[in-house]
């Protein structure tokens, strides 16, 4: 995965400033995106896991939030105003609250710090089941393509030969019609090729699954002596 990104939304550039400069000090440092109220909306949630809001204009305030919440990311929320602060728990539950008081600064990167890396482990975690469910799809497939070969390759066998039988009676066919019947029937070899080599795969990973089970085994009984 990426370096994570951190949003951090306000419109007073020290505190964007400050909250940056703090983090330096850490052993893992995010990328920042910073951004004012004034182009609030124009964010895209896929580009960053966590944001954090603070010193935002009063009548700003509700619009950025929501749209923070919106975007199903972590949010923190920090201000030194304790009504505000009420007010932005009771509307909007799920975002986190900080006060801005002393030592609020170590405390907003420890939390951040926290929080942005359990985003990031989620993201990774939801990244492995897509990961997943898509080479199951695809052994799926697979598994039913090599279960239809043989019905696959019979129809093919058909088409060849009586496309081959065809081609023996040169006198019945026109120029047309003959060069038609050498496509099918070169298209019907080439498809014949790649049957085969569904099999020799079939082959090959077979030998490979005995090989691995093999050693599975042998490293299973060595750990039992």
């Amino acid at each position: 995965m990426d370096q994570p990104t951190v949003l951090i939304i306000s419109d007073d550039p020290d505190f964007s400033r400050v909250v940056t400069s703090r983090w330096q000090s850490e052993r893992s440092v995010p990328a920042f995106t910073l951004m004012s109220s004034e182009v609030r909306l124009s964010f895209d949630p896929e580009n960053f896991q966590l944001a954090i809001a603070g010193r935002i204009q009063t009548h700003a305030l509700s619009v950025v939030l929501e749209a923070m919440d919106a975007a199903g990311k972590r949010v923190l929320f920090v201000s030194g105003n304790a009504g505000t602060r009420q007010m932005v728990r009771d509307r909007w539950p799920k975002i986190l609250v900080l006060g801005e008081q002393e030592g609020w600064l170590d405390t907003l990167v420890l939390v951040a710090g926290e929080s942005l890396g359990r985003a990031t482990a989620e993201a990774r975690a939801r990244h492995a089941e897509h990961a997943d469910a898509k080479l199951r799809q695809q052994a799926t497939l697979g598994r039913y393509m090599l279960d239809m070969r043989h019905s696959f390759n019979n129809a093919l066998t058909s088409v060849l030969g009586n496309s081959e039988l065809l081609l023996l009676e040169p006198g019945s066919l026109s120029a047309i019609a003959r060069s038609q019947i050498e496509t099918m029937r070169h298209m019907a070899l080439r498809m014949h090729e790649i049957l085969q080599r569904f099999s020799s795969l079939e082959k090959e990973l077979s030998v490979i699954d005995k090989q691995v089970n093999g050693e599975s085994r042998a490293l299973t009984a060595a750990a039992g002596r």
